[in-house]
């Protein structure tokens, strides 16, 4: 199909952004890639009558660190998150999880702001944001506020972000060297939403966890961050009874919905499942394994 009828801005600044999003209010959308927006456009299940395009913006370019705190673009692309060499060395589960979006192509136009601020569950980043403990940058009318990504979500769609602010970028904690980390998908084929998936970050104090982080993929209106099931490893050996005690407590906040990928019961069970394959791989590599 072919979209409805809109008038097209190019804007070169984040200022002027912010000034056609506060005009146009819920009649203007940005684009980025626009993986998301665009198809639904073509189905006219969206319909806005002003589109943003974001491609001139350079100052939502780029990659850096900012006194231990990693600073990425809303506009970098999930093929300039594999190719940065800082995030392979500071922060690697983001290019683990690029590597699992999509394709190629996909990846070398969906842009890291676009995916963790459309609200859909089944999108990777934001339970990877959610375990790495980021904030989003958010500009407006008013001025810049910074929202936690583990309290961003709202419902499927509906994020914390308001009509006329921009995401600009994501900013990271680095985490600690030598941390362990892991992103486990299942999914029916390449490219495919994840039935499943897990988040996990985790250090490691000789043979004790010191910090544990949990974050699910699209078994739920939102991403969730497994709060108990990340409290429950802290100080254990991450074992198997401390693995096995957050599976259960990743499976107990899973709230999937029946579709072609499975079951309630099976989506819920995947959610577990993919729980411990993170917490090991993770294990293994905070043990230098």
């Amino acid at each position: 199909m072919i979209p409805g009828n809109f008038e097209y801005h190019r804007p070169a600044t984040v200022d002027e952004v912010v000034a056609l999003l506060s005009e146009h209010g819920d009649e203007g959308r940005v684009v980025a890639g626009g993986h998301s927006l665009i198809p639904m456009m073509k189905l006219r299940l969206a319909a806005p009558s002003h589109l943003i395009d974001l491609q001139e913006l350079d100052a939502l370019k780029g990659v850096s660190e900012d006194g231990g705190v990693i600073v990425i673009g809303a506009m970098v692309t999930q093929a300039e998150v594999l190719d940065s060499g800082l995030l392979a060395d500071k922060c690697p589960i983001l290019a683990e999880t690029s590597e699992l979006i999509a394709d190629p192509q996909v990846r070398n136009c969906g842009t890291m702001g676009g995916n963790v601020a459309n609200g859909d569950p089944g999108n990777d980043m934001p339970a990877v944001m959610m375990a790495l403990n980021a904030s989003y940058m958010l500009t407006g009318p008013s001025g810049e506020r910074s929202v936690a990504a583990r309290e961003f979500y709202e419902a499927a769609y509906f994020t914390a972000r308001k009509d006329d602010e921009l995401l600009t970028s994501i900013r990271i904690p680095a985490p600690a060297a030598g941390h362990g980390y892991a992103y486990a998908k299942l999914k029916r084929k390449v490219g495919d939403y994840a039935t499943a998936a897990a988040a996990v970050i985790l250090t490691m104090d000789g043979d004790s966890c010191a910090s544990a982080a949990i974050a699910l993929t699209n078994v739920g209106q939102t991403p969730l961050y497994a709060e108990a099931a990340s409290q429950g490893l802290e100080g254990s050996t991450v074992d198997s009874a401390a693995i096995a005690a957050a599976e259960t407590a990743a499976k107990g906040i899973a709230e999937p919905v029946a579709d072609m990928r499975g079951s309630v019961e099976y989506r819920t069970e995947m959610a577990g499942v993919m729980t411990a394959h993170a917490i090991e791989a993770a294990l293994t590599r905070a043990q230098g394994k």
